[in-house]
């Protein structure tokens, strides 16, 4: 137990790490500058397997970088978005919200609570080359939502 424990701490700070060198060689390619403010907003991306709005991101940030404004993590995401860091999703709600995998794939929505999950097993590629069966456009990419009730909400339900 404490084993595989410890096996997925040190996966996750490996990981982590290679993200973050990630972002420092973009940035650096693309002469951008790197600011402690991106970096958080990265990082706390990075964290969660939530998928926040800009707001949701500026609360959670509010306690360690006080000074930090709405505006600069809109700024943030914006760049981040830009350079292929996260990616934004529309689920219809009104504004966005924001995703550090970056790979195509489905998310599924819950209707009551509205929490986002990834749907990481269905090869986005798979279906993109079945959609051409029934179509004459060239498919060039594609968002897919599911919307369901999440188990915590079917258990409040019941």
């Amino acid at each position: 137990m404490y084993q595989s424990c410890a096996i997925i701490f040190i996966w996750s700070i490996t990981f982590k790490e290679k993200q973050m060198n990630t972002i420092m060689k973009v940035f650096k390619d693309k002469r951008l500058k790197l600011t402690p403010q991106r970096i958080a907003v990265y990082e706390y991306l990075l964290d969660t397997r939530e998928h926040p709005s800009a707001e949701v991101i500026y609360t959670s940030l509010q306690e360690k970088f006080p000074t930090m404004s709405l505006a600069t993590v809109y700024k943030s995401l914006k760049t981040l978005v830009e350079v292929n860091l996260i990616s934004e999703i529309n689920l219809g709600e009104g504004n966005f919200r924001y995703d550090s995998t970056i790979a195509d794939h489905p998310h599924i929505q819950c209707i009551h609570c509205n929490k986002v999950e990834d749907i990481m097993d269905v090869p986005m590629t798979m279906i993109n080359r079945e959609i051409v069966k029934y179509t004459d456009y060239k498919v060039l990419t594609s968002k897919l939502y599911f919307y369901g009730i999440c188990n915590k909400c079917k258990i409040q339900e019941s």
